[in-house]
């Protein structure tokens, strides 16, 4: 059902290739000259259908353009811009077009949409489209190295989860949401809540029935003791010592996935719809309308944009070096620059790692005797992960934060001042459950107690890390308490994957597991609205910080950005600068930000603090205000040094 028409839409948005793509304005816009404006998809795919859902009107589409565009670091200083040009230039244009929609799957995506929509004959089939654009942000996770059989199965996996969430919306939900205002958020989360409860018991049921009708039919063999593990050989000449007498403490197996009932996707994607459609009723952003949500006394005077955490290189488990502990080494710009400010002094840094990237090794010369000098001189090799920033060939922990730092010197930015660091360890990923412990670089293992010297070891050497984002897997809570206790003072400690869903930390009541300084969150699957406000608030009432995080096979919609100021989180994590699903983020943040300075109620952030959760709250907070204080960074932060202006004063005699 594709053709070759997906040769011609060209769109502004960085991609790996240099190609431009056009994001801002109305529509997506022709690349030839004096051609007509066609529909934007935004327009089509901005929320589930409204018409059915809400007021029994079609209502137009998302909230207002950016008119800030993210530029691509690979780009000329123009940003790459195109008038009417030559039919050469088109011709280029248009197979970079090709060759990017490509990379990224485009067609085929496109072709299973539009042969489900063809199969299912839906009456709204807007709406049909519409959903599947919003709930394209499942749990489903992106692996950079799955092997063809596994990959094929996910996406079978996927495809039946949003067939099964289009089929709720269409059959039961729609007509369950009839006659309620969509500005009664609440209503309608209850009334999601109640049906996936009822699903979820269904499925239980049936799972239940299943396993009753196997246990019947199928006679259950007697489980197989397997006799206990001969002990280790000595070693020759080895004597009797205290290891000898100790035997490891074995590591706890890790703890079941939580289960993902198929079509959940449907009431997130819902809720969210809901939520823009009462935004564009009131004629109001959506994240004002979610920061009414969560101050539904009265409307917030100031709204803070949620300071950056931007993925520049990735070094983890799926790169080609013998890395693995660095998944994601994030920059974070200092809380007094704004969100653009802060992005252009990034992409200024991303641009001189592409280079470095480029930049041939230097000659090897011979090793002296006795000297190994067979790294020496090893290219630097960088591809684009689905992270959105550049997946490096490294063999040490401090390489790439060297590379960092190297690179800030030459731009006259100072880390710690400037800009911070934070890494994501991904710490599940490398846990070698044969060996028990963690394989942070290849053939490199350690042990739980051992990573936290580490990790300790790593802040000594680099004060500017500021957040470690799983540093453990979920089941280590005693290692969990002792990073904190060594290092949560003077840094955060976060829990990303090793938290657990939002549904099942606001079931317990309880986010204190593992022991952190705060959590990532993220909405997918069945989180509504009101789940957001609900866990954000207790977040907040815990003196933990909260940071939004996009969810793994996201979609290019924007309101995540939306959702993370009108719920005050302290940090947004939205991946690199590249690839167009995560460049949209950044262009709707600069949209937001815009529209906040000409309103006058944009608020700033602080200076980081780093709470003690060892303390009482009352102490915990003056000791967190006295070093905020002494450190200089609560009301005059330093004025930041831009590469522009250092490489000026560099040139002055």
């Amino acid at each position: 059902m594709m053709n070759n028409d997906a040769q011609g839409a060209l769109v502004d948005m960085p991609n790996p290739s240099g190609s431009r793509r056009e994001e801002g304005g109305g529509a997506v816009r022709s690349s030839g000259c004096g051609s007509n404006p066609g529909p934007d998809p935004r327009e089509m795919w901005g929320g589930i259908s409204w018409r059915c859902l809400a007021t029994g009107r079609t209502l137009a589409g998302p909230q207002a353009n950016p008119r800030c565009n993210l530029k691509s670091p690979t780009m000329g200083e123009d940003g790459g811009g195109r008038g009417c040009g030559t039919t050469r230039e088109l011709q280029r244009l248009k197979q970079q077009a090709l060759e990017y929609y490509r990379e990224n799957d485009v067609p085929r995506r496109l072709e299973e949409l539009l042969n489900a929509t063809f199969y299912l004959q839906p009456a709204d089939v807007y709406g049909h489209l519409n959903i599947c654009s919003v709930v394209i942000a499942t749990h489903f996770e992106v692996h950079e190295t799955t092997f063809p059989e596994l990959a094929e199965a996910e996406e079978v996996e996927r495809s039946d989860a949003v067939s099964t969430a289009v089929q709720w919306v269409n059959e039961t939900i729609t007509q369950e949401l009839q006659g309620i205002a969509p500005s009664n958020q609440a209503q309608v989360d209850r009334v999601l809540r109640t049906f996936f409860e009822n699903k979820v018991q269904e499925d239980k049921e049936r799972k239940e029935l299943e396993k009753s009708l196997e246990e019947s039919t199928v006679p259950v063999p007697l489980p197989l003791i397997p006799p206990p593990p001969p002990p280790p050989a000595k070693k020759k000449g080895q004597k009797q010592g205290l290891k000898d007498t100790l035997t490891e403490k074995p590591i706890i197996p890790p703890e079941p996935a939580e289960p993902v009932l198929c079509g959940s996707m449907a009431i997130g994607a819902v809720s969210l719809a809901v939520a823009k459609t009462s935004a564009l009723l009131g004629s109001n952003p959506l994240y004002v309308n979610i920061a009414l949500l969560k101050h539904p006394q009265e409307q917030p005077t100031k709204l803070a944009i949620p300071s950056l955490m931007v993925s520049l290189v990735s070094c983890g488990k799926s790169s080609p070096g013998k890395l693995n502990l660095m998944k994601e080494v994030i920059c974070i710009p200092h809380p007094g620059l704004t969100a653009k400010q802060g992005v252009e002094m990034l992409m200024e840094i991303q641009k001189q790692i592409n280079k470095t990237i480029e930049m041939p090794p230097p000659p090897k010369t011979e090793p002296k005797k006795g000297h190994n000098g067979g790294k020496r001189g090893q290219p630097i090799t960088g591809k684009m992960s689905h992270l959105g920033c550049l997946t490096i060939t490294y063999d040490t922990i401090e390489q790439p934060l060297l590379l960092i730092q190297g690179i800030c010197a030459n731009l006259g930015l100072e880390l710690g001042t400037n800009l911070h660091l934070a890494i994501n360890c991904a710490a599940h990923e490398l846990m070698d459950y044969s060996k028990g412990k963690y394989e942070v670089m290849t053939a490199t293992h350690k042990t739980a107690a051992e990573m936290v010297d580490l990790y300790v070891d790593l802040l000594g050497k680099f004060p500017s890390i500021i957040a470690i984002i799983d540093p453990f897997r979920k089941e280590d809570a005693e290692q969990w308490d002792s990073i904190y206790n060594a290092l949560g003072s003077r840094c955060y400690i976060i829990a990303g994957s090793a938290s657990r869903s939002i549904s099942k930390l606001l079931e317990d009541g309880n986010i204190s597991l593992p022991k952190s300084s705060g959590l990532i969150i993220k909405h997918t699957n069945q989180t509504t609205m009101s789940d957001l406000v609900e866990i954000t608030n207790l977040i907040d009432s815990k003196k933990y910080i909260a940071i939004f995080g996009s969810a793994e096979g996201e979609s290019s919609d924007g309101s995540l950005v939306d959702l993370a100021v009108g719920l005050g989180v302290r940090f947004i994590k939205l991946g690199g600068l590249s690839r167009g699903e995560r460049v949209t983020k950044y262009n709707r943040l600069f949209a937001i930000e815009e529209e906040l300075v000409q309103n006058g109620t944009l608020g700033f952030n602080e200076g980081y603090t780093f709470p003690d959760l060892n303390k009482d709250d009352d102490t915990a907070a003056e000791s967190r205000e006295a070093a905020a204080e002494v450190a200089g960074e609560l009301r005059e932060p330093p004025q930041p040094i831009f590469p522009a202006e250092a490489g000026e004063e560099s040139a002055k005699p």
